[in-house]
């Protein structure tokens, strides 16, 4: 620990305090049952802050910074423990809507042989939203569609070509 943490923690006292929304015994045995990851470095954090080290000290004990730290406090002393799950808010909305997706399904799966390139032309021309080509290969994914090489098509093969070589063979 260097002298500049130190310096503070001699000359602030520690400005928030935490709430204690559950005894110590209570926090060790979620601790000790603690399924994910992430939820159980905050607990020991609050752990951290129970025993009365500073916000600065738990910080540095779990591994992140103080204003971290300083988050996860007023997360916890608002709403407990379900104040340190998470929140994930989903990320960005996708450019198509399910609606769309559904339907672009329908066209794909209405002829084999699609290529991504294809595909890319397909949706720009029915929906005029532009996908990187990576981004293609997730939609067909998401769709159940294997993508393979494609081989080239004789456009003058006949569709009962197969029935005709079985009559001539």
């Amino acid at each position: 620990m260097n002298y500049y943490i130190i310096y503070l923690i001699m000359t602030k006292p520690e400005q928030i305090p935490i709430q204690k929304h559950i005894t110590y015994d209570e926090l060790l045995y979620l601790i000790r049952h603690e399924k994910y990851a992430r939820v159980l470095t905050r607990l020991y954090f609050i752990k951290y802050r129970y025993e009365g080290n500073s916000v600065i000290i738990s910080s540095e004990r779990v591994g992140i910074s103080s204003p971290v730290g300083h988050r996860w406090q007023k997360r916890w002393n608002e709403s407990g423990y379900e104040g340190l799950i998470p929140r994930y808010t989903g990320g960005r909305p996708p450019k198509l809507t399910q609606q769309q997706k559904d339907q672009l399904k329908q066209i794909l799966k209405s002829r084999n042989g699609w290529t991504t390139n294809q595909v890319r032309e397909l949706i720009i021309n029915e929906f005029g939203v532009e996908y990187c080509l990576m981004q293609i290969r997730r939609i067909l994914k998401e769709f159940g569609m294997k993508y393979a090489k494609p081989y080239p098509h004789d456009y003058r093969k006949p569709d009962d070509a197969d029935e005709i070589l079985k009559k001539h063979s």
